[in-house]
């Protein structure tokens, strides 16, 4: 059996929304299923001395331009959202909280927020509109914040981004494909080839 692909994404990231309307069917078309990871790009750029391209006012404007003309090409409704980049740990905590109980479920939240974020402009920073999201969801959304409270899931998080920096990544969307690395949802295409023949 293929290893599975893993996905590292964060809420926050445009990049991380365009891919994670494809990557699972690019998956499924090579035998492969996918192991969808959120993590903070914030504690992945502290850990790479690295900023998001919207701090420097060079490449802000080409940015927001490229999100939402990278989204038209993959068929992606997407529009900026007004308030970006936003904190998402919130969101993030409560996907390891269904990831780790409710293991089916994750991917779908995963990707219930980041449609609701940038095809809607949900602020997931806003602690009510992340729990009208949950109740959308199906969660309970009393529940949802106290779980996005609990020291567990802070820990559970603060876990997650440690082991991706440990394993190499400094963004996202990130792939490992079977111990290769791929940064970016404009490595696509690499991506796809690597799946269908192998390395390159």
């Amino acid at each position: 059996m293929n290893a599975a692909i893993d996905f590292y994404f964060d809420f926050s990231s445009p990049y991380s929304y365009i891919a994670s309307e494809w990557i699972e069917a690019l998956a499924a078309r090579h035998g492969r299923t996918v192991n969808w990871k959120a993590i903070l790009l914030g504690a992945t750029f502290q850990a790479a001395e690295l900023k998001s391209p919207v701090s420097y006012p060079l490449k802000r404007e080409y940015s927001l331009h490229d999100f939402e003309r990278s989204a038209r090409f993959a068929g992606v409704p997407l529009k900026n959202p007004e308030k970006f980049p936003i904190p998402t740990q919130n969101a993030a905590r409560v996907f390891w909280w269904l990831h780790d109980k409710r293991d089916a479920t994750a991917s779908h939240w995963a990707r219930h927020c980041l449609r609701a974020y940038f095809a809607r402009g949900v602020d997931l920073s806003d602690p009510d509109r992340l729990k009208e999201l949950a109740a959308e969801f199906g969660l309970d959304p009393l529940q949802a914040e106290a779980v996005w409270s609990d020291a567990e899931w802070k820990a559970r998080l603060k876990a997650a981004n440690d082991a991706a920096i440990a394993a190499g990544v400094f963004g996202a969307p990130f792939f490992m494909i079977d111990n290769e690395p791929f940064w970016g949802n404009d490595r696509r295409a690499q991506i796809e080839r690597w799946l269908e023949k192998g390395p390159f």
